[in-house]
């Protein structure tokens, strides 16, 4: 089987390995190059709860400073392994739904505890802290890094996804499927996905690419790709 991995490498290298390893041909075309901005630390002190909605979150913040025994509120596995690599001790974790990760924080955070830290991209595609804000939280929402998008490809990646194409295609986000909709129409790329299967994390990411034709269209969460080659 062909797989395509549409993260950054460093969020894609375990991926991967393990399809590799499983004797799968896998492609890497990342969609998203994640760049850290310059903010000022925010005084930590202050807050009774962190939440990450991404890894890259927790990557781009100094954590140093942070009591590690804080709340912490993650959206998925992968944000989770990185919370722990980094000390957190206290995690709750949604495994990978934003949504999941809202009812995750109702049930056990009560908003008359102290002020939420929301640290995330500087675009999201679920309102998180608005919602909260409206359940009567007081959050604070940080933007420590941005994704760019990355349009262009290689002549020979480019020749080589025509001759073989993908069977499989993982995309993780809204911004990475309007991103990779832009390569196929610039790309002229409409026509070779209907023996594709689609992957995406959430609605919104498969909303971007309804109008390719694919085998079928998929929802996931992280942690869950070696699964779904199962489904297929």
């Amino acid at each position: 089987m062909h797989i395509l991995l549409t993260r950054p490498m460093e969020d894609s290298k375990e991926l991967i390995l393990k399809f590799s390893s499983m004797k799968h041909k896998v492609s890497h075309l990342p969609l998203l190059q994640i760049k850290k901005k310059e903010i000022e630390d925010p005084i930590f002190e202050q807050f009774k709860a962190i939440i990450f909605t991404s890894a890259n979150a927790i990557k781009n913040l100094d954590t140093s400073k942070i009591d590690k025994n804080i709340i912490c509120f993650c959206v998925g596995n992968a944000t989770e392994r990185k919370a722990k690599e980094l000390g957190f001790q206290n995690i709750f974790c949604a495994e990978g739904n934003v949504n999941n990760l809202k009812e995750l924080i109702l049930q056990n955070f009560n908003p008359k505890t102290g002020s939420m830290l929301y640290v995330s991209g500087e675009i999201v595609s679920y309102d998180l802290d608005k919602d909260l804000i409206s359940e009567n939280y007081i959050v604070k929402r940080v933007k420590n890094y941005t994704a760019i998008p990355n349009e262009n490809l290689d002549d020979n990646f480019l020749i080589n996804i025509k001759s073989s194409v993908p069977d499989v295609v993982f995309i993780y986000s809204e911004n990475s499927a309007r991103t990779f909709y832009k390569i196929i129409k610039k790309h002229n790329l409409d026509s070779i996905w209907m023996e594709t299967n689609l992957m995406c994390m959430g609605e919104k990411a498969s909303s971007a690419l309804n109008d390719i034709k694919w085998k079928k269209i998929f929802l996931f969460n992280s942690g869950e790709e070696e699964f779904l080659l199962y489904k297929i």
